[in-house]
């Protein structure tokens, strides 16, 4: 039975009031490490509700684009400050509501929090060029202007930060914002927008809309007033996304990832074990940038996998809240029916279920969406398990005798988000930067992770190719750019 006891309902922000969704229609947060507990309750939206919303971003743009950079950098700098001084509850309601630990969660909003800080003070400096020419008697140079309304849908594994880096660059660069949120985590995500509105944000500047995609997501994207659409999730709804998106409306995507680490001869194993178990089941596998493909050579492939499984054995499994958990529940009923599926597609194509793939029901279990760290060995190239997306603590093991066929199946894949090898060579660490197709690379460290100050995307299907997140690069995409030409 669902605990109802003093949940709060929560509003969507439009035109800087809190409103019920013209709808009448609530909807439940359910806590995944016990789904008998609701978390908060949310405004169900319609398209109405959207469509006020873009008409508030609208008519607050032009006042916005004229604030000048330091006061809104300022508004950024003091929502930083409320999170900061809230840390502690905002990590708590993030793990009750996403299920991740809380000591993640904690680390979460504080990157967050330096998020807002790194874009206040890389928008005052962010800036157009002035171009050399033959004419003594003319000025060419550039502008950035903003492009007006943004749509910004955002996934739930990283609730609060990948809002947070997609939000402060579209508003320090001038423009204004729609943003919906997953239906797994509003919570967190209501958090940040109440920061922004308690740090002094001028009305309509930032609207907040929660509710289905199925029944909101098609007008955030149509709509004539939405300019740019910034979006994370699957690689199937980035896809439909930027279909219906107009010819003038901009997109950046970051989507989907099959992400590989490559073990070589001469790696440390007990290195290559951990950063694997790291990259594959921290965050219940449940990153874009996780781990999910091992391809290991076939000399020490015996000795990886068995320190692999060791290590794997101690990992523990439980609330986002108990001390020494590594593995949370994964977010909601649909994901776990999906990881379960997979594994089960595993073991039917032939793959070699070494180690877990189990969901656990024993006792607190049996209130969560629990399962077990699952390792397949055997796992061929062309298996459904090593080419789609899982999103879930699965990883293939992959053998391959030589570096070349190592390339060729970490490049054989339809992604191209993040990938790692692990080798002491520096002319094969060199070679793999250079050759493999991904957006991030790394070598002996984990696929996850990417610092808030450099770019972060992907190529192939992990990506529209146009313009990355993170870093300074990730102002690029709010802006447009105006040439001027002044004759004396």
């Amino acid at each position: 039975m669902l605990t109802t006891t003093k949940v709060e309902t929560f509003k969507n922000l439009i035109d800087g009031s809190w409103s019920e969704s013209q709808s009448g229609q609530t909807f439940s947060s359910i806590n995944p490490a016990n789904k008998e507990e609701i978390v908060g309750i949310f405004q169900a939206s319609n398209e109405e509700d959207v469509r006020q919303a873009i008409e508030a971003a609208s008519r607050a743009f032009p006042e916005w684009a004229a604030t000048s950079p330091s006061k809104r950098a300022a508004i950024l700098n003091k929502a930083a400050d409320i999170m900061e001084q809230s840390v502690d509850t905002l990590a708590e309601e993030l793990t009750r509501e996403e299920g991740k630990h809380v000591n993640d969660a904690r680390n979460e909003v504080i990157r967050s929090a330096q998020t807002l800080r790194f874009y206040a003070v890389e928008g005052q400096t962010f800036t157009g060029e002035t171009f050399p020419h033959d004419d003594p008697n003319m000025k060419v140079s550039t502008e950035r202007e903003p492009l007006g309304v943004v749509s910004v849908i955002t996934p739930w594994n990283f609730p609060i930060s990948i809002p947070a880096r997609k939000i402060a660059p579209a508003l320090i660069t001038g423009n204004t914002v729609v943003f919906k949120p997953s239906s797994d985590t509003p919570l967190i995500a209501f958090r940040l927008v109440e920061a922004l509105l308690d740090a002094g944000i001028p009305k309509g500047v930032i609207n907040f809309v929660t509710g289905k995609s199925s029944d909101i997501g098609d007008l955030l994207v149509t709509h004539e007033a939405i300019k740019a659409v910034t979006f994370t999730g699957s690689t199937a709804a980035g896809e439909d996304i930027h279909s219906k998106s107009s010819f003038s409306t901009r997109t950046q995507m970051e989507l989907g990832g099959k992400n590989p680490i490559i073990i070589m001869e001469d790696a440390d194993l007990d290195l290559a074990a951990t950063l694997t178990i790291n990259g594959a089941f921290a965050l219940t596998g449940q990153a874009c940038t996780g781990t999910s493909r091992v391809i290991v050579m076939k000399s020490i492939k015996e000795v990886f996998i068995n320190k692999l499984i060791e290590k794997t054995k101690n990992l523990k499994i439980g609330n986002g809240f108990e001390e020494g958990v590594k593995i949370g529940p994964v977010a909601n009923n649909r994901q776990l029916k999906n990881i379960l599926n997979y594994i089960d597609i595993g073991t039917r194509e032939g793959a070699n279920l070494v180690y877990g793939g189990k969901q656990i029901t024993d006792g607190e279990y049996a209130k969560g969406y629990y399962v077990e760290p699952a390792i397949f060995t055997d796992v061929q190239p062309d298996m459904r398990i090593a080419r789609e997306e899982i999103f879930g603590p699965v990883v293939a093991v992959i053998e391959v005798s030589t570096y070349e066929e190592a390339m060729e199946i970490a490049n054989g894949v339809d992604y191209g988000l993040s990938a790692s090898i692990v080798t002491n060579n520096l002319k094969v660490a060199n070679e793999f930067t250079k050759n493999i197709q991904a957006g991030t690379v790394k070598v002996n460290r984990t696929t996850t992770g990417n610092l808030m100050n450099a770019p972060f995307g992907g190529f192939k299907n992990s990506s529209t190719a146009t313009f990355r997140e993170s870093g300074r690069v990730g102002l690029e995409f709010f802006s447009q750019v105006k040439t001027v030409y002044v004759g004396y």
